[in-house]
């Protein structure tokens, strides 16, 4: 029932370093695709003074959360949400202190990125409340990586709604629901880490 998804064991290190500096100290992290859960175990264990709220639109992840949930010996990870970022009026969670998306972008079509903005606009508890989006983006006047473009060929192979998205375009719909592009960290293997806050 447990997932594995080699990734978040390369990456979860990197992004916990970032983390460390842009999550509030305490309060309610949902986090939105969650997958097989493997990020929300480690942050849950690295952050314990935060309560986190893992998520994902698919049962089959829901059940391998729960699994690895299971494992957690800790208070702060809760039980996971079936939600849709793409219908943020359906979102359980009416309050956060940060939102974390990890890896979901670039797979999904683009009114799913659309309706993440909508939701944390909706959802974050104030105007330091962050919304962390985690991934590869192409950036206008930077060379895009080699194994970005390949990446992005089979992405759009797989589903032409997908694909490696213009950051431009997603600071874009930030702006569209309140919300200003505040960080940016470049990451291992060309992805990178943004915090977005409102208005």
């Amino acid at each position: 029932m447990k997932k594995h998804a080699p990734a978040t064991l390369r990456n979860r290190e990197a992004i916990a370093a970032v983390l460390q500096e842009v999550l509030p100290p305490t309060g309610v992290v949902l986090e939105i695709a969650s997958g097989s859960g493997e990020h929300a175990l480690y942050f849950a264990e690295q952050f314990p003074d935060l309560d986190w709220q893992p998520s994902d639109p698919d049962r089959e992840a829901i059940a391998s959360i729960l699994a690895y949930k299971a494992e957690y010996e800790g208070l702060n990870l809760r039980i996971p949400l079936l939600l849709d970022a793409s219908a943020p009026d359906s979102w359980e969670v009416r309050s956060a202190d940060a939102i974390l998306c990890c890896n979901m972008i670039h797979i999904a079509p683009f009114a799913v990125a659309e309706g993440l903005f909508e939701g944390a606009a909706q959802t974050l508890s104030g105007q330091e409340a962050p919304l962390i989006i985690y991934g590869p983006f192409f950036e206008r006047g930077v060379d895009a990586a080699p194994s970005n473009l390949t990446f992005d060929e089979g992405l759009q192979a797989r589903d032409p709604r997908w694909g490696i998205r213009q950051l431009n375009n997603i600071d874009a719909v930030a702006a569209k629901h309140g919300m200003n592009r505040m960080a940016r960290y470049e990451m291992p293997a060309n992805n990178l880490l943004l915090v977005y806050c409102p208005d």
